[in-house]
């Protein structure tokens, strides 16, 4: 930029420039203001990702912060109504430039945030010099975007034109009319989207009651659903084996145990004191119990004589 005079050398026709200040061009006072308000922001965090709010996929109503007159209000609501005609816009009308603007557009979105009125908000205007889009470089806008509760699409001036506004902001849009696509989904995707999961639910329903067809039939031709009773008997069969089984051990044990006292018997026989009788000898008794030694009898006791076929009373002489 070059402060000075003018004049005209009218013998040539040429232009002469009598200079009295220069300055590097971009860098003019509000350049950089711009970048001291920018780095300053930056530093506190108010460009970070981690503040962004998500934009709402399904919104059910947008707002619109800009010029009620003006081809921004009608391009957004032309992209809108083409993409989803169900989606509602409240424009609240806010000066975009000038003097008291950046005021009334902090206003509009305390406004749209304290009565929640829509879903997301559009801060939108065209394009112009940097003194035409300052209003988006003020301090207290850039508060007001990073305080709202409400997601904010930036959507000032052309593709190029970048403001304090768009980088606070949840999400930028190189035109009002990106913003409007950015913030209405179209409904002939959503519905081919539709369309298409409806038809995977389809098949996968098919399939699954296919599967489940198979193994119905599976199931019916099972032994178990075919003959429900032959378990049944198979168990009778297996008890009566059991028993069988059981007799048999019984029985068995009964014929080694008959086997086993006709022994005992037998050997208890061969000691008993009656076979020793029946070969001629007796058993003395005297009050009951056996004699086994003179010893133990004296004169004229009475004593009992055992035979094999009876007993005698005798008396000691």
């Amino acid at each position: 930029m070059i402060l000075g005079t003018v004049s005209v050398f009218e013998r040539d026709g040429i232009y002469q420039i009598y200079c009295k200040a220069m300055q590097e061009d971009g860098m003019g006072s509000l350049y950089t203001a711009y970048e001291e308000l920018k780095n300053k922001l930056e530093k506190e965090g108010l460009f970070d990702v981690k503040y962004k709010k998500q934009i709402p996929k399904m919104p059910r109503c947008i707002g619109v912060l800009t010029s009620n007159t003006g081809s921004v209000i009608r391009d957004i609501i032309n992209v809108s109504t083409r993409r989803n005609p169900n989606c509602y816009i409240k424009l609240l009308p806010v000066p975009v430039q000038g003097k008291g603007a950046a005021e009334k557009i902090v206003e509009a979105i305390e406004i749209m945030n304290k009565n929640k009125l829509v879903d997301v908000i559009i801060l939108a205007r065209g394009g112009g010099s940097l003194e035409d889009l300052w209003p988006f470089n003020e301090e207290i806008v850039a508060h007001a975007i990073f305080n709202s509760e409400l997601p904010i699409i930036s959507a000032v001036g052309h593709e190029t034109d970048f403001t304090i506004a768009d980088f606070v902001a949840d999400l930028r849009a190189p035109t009002p009319s990106a913003a409007a696509e950015l913030a209405v989904p179209n409904i002939a995707d959503i519905m081919l989207e539709l369309e298409k999961y409806n038809n995977r639910f389809k098949n996968s329903l098919k399939k699954k009651i296919e599967l489940m067809r198979l193994r119905y039939e599976k199931c019916m031709t099972n032994r178990v659903f075919k003959e429900p009773l032959q378990k049944i008997n198979e168990r009778y069969i297996l008890i009566d084996m059991k028993v069988k089984q059981i007799q048999n051990s019984i029985n068995n044990k009964l014929k080694d145990n008959k086997t086993q006292m006709v022994e005992l018997i037998t050997k208890l026989d061969t000691l008993s004191p009656l076979k020793t009788l029946a070969r001629g000898y007796c058993l003395t008794e005297k009050y009951g119990r056996i004699v086994n030694s003179v010893t133990k009898i004296k004169k004229d006791d009475e004593l009992e004589l055992r035979f094999k076929d009876g007993s005698a009373n005798v008396k000691v002489i």
